[in-house]
């Protein structure tokens, strides 16, 4: 899926969807526990919260298993857990979080998303697996999205991050300079992808959100107020 509005851009604030945007399954293993009718603390991986707890994901981190791959793991393991066979990562996700998608987004992001619209710039998602990972049906509960101006979901796109080919076509329809764009993720791995096409960068700290969204709002110059 690639989506476009199109308008006079100045400056572009880049996001990707999940840890981002969206709050980890890490940090909401209890309502999925309670949507699952699991026993609370009966989910265990911590992923970056607690790597002692979790070696597949300490495994991702060293690139000996995909992101992908990583969660494909979870999403089987915890179907099993409720006597399901889950077989795609959405089949976790949809389960967990489908009937009330809004619950699970940051409020640091849509207090950001504010400020940035309102001084007049455009705003991205770049996500190797939107759909694939939460389902359409999700996306379209989103009562965010409208404010996106561009979206690029390699669910569609078949060109995931950190492949340079993934951050040209979105900085070419976002009709900028690579210099004039904020891009935003937790995975270190895609922000060396977007440093090496010349985007300004902010590693995404999933355990101190507000930090990085500052400093996202420092890079647009919107740290002392809505500047321009």
């Amino acid at each position: 899926m690639v989506t476009v509005n199109n308008k006079k851009a100045i400056k572009a604030l880049v996001l990707d969807f999940g840890g981002v945007i969206s709050k980890t399954l890490f940090e909401t293993h209890a309502n999925t526990e309670r949507a699952l009718g699991l026993a609370a603390g009966q989910l265990t991986w911590q992923g970056p919260f607690a790597p002692e707890t979790d070696p597949l994901w300490v495994s991702m981190q060293a690139d000996e298993i995909s992101e992908r791959d990583y969660w494909l793991t979870r999403s089987k393991e915890t179907g099993e857990l409720v006597g399901q066979t889950w077989t795609k990562m959405s089949d976790l996700l949809i389960a967990a979080r489908g009937d009330v998608p809004d619950e699970v987004i940051r409020p640091e992001f849509l207090h950001m998303l504010s400020r940035v619209k309102s001084a007049g710039y455009t705003t991205a998602i770049l996500s190797n697996e939107l759909d694939l990972f939460y389902g359409a049906a999700f996306r379209e509960k989103l009562t965010f999205l409208p404010e996106i101006d561009v979206i690029h979901d390699a669910t569609y796109t078949k060109t995931l991050k950190p492949v340079a080919e993934a951050y040209q076509n979105l900085i070419a329809d976002l009709g900028l300079r690579a210099e004039d764009c904020v891009f935003v993720d937790d995975q270190l791995r895609n922000i060396d992808g977007a440093r090496a096409v010349g985007m300004a960068t902010v590693h995404f700290d999933v355990m101190n959100p507000a930090t990085s969204f500052a400093e996202a709002e420092r890079l647009l110059g919107l740290h002392k107020g809505i500047e321009r």
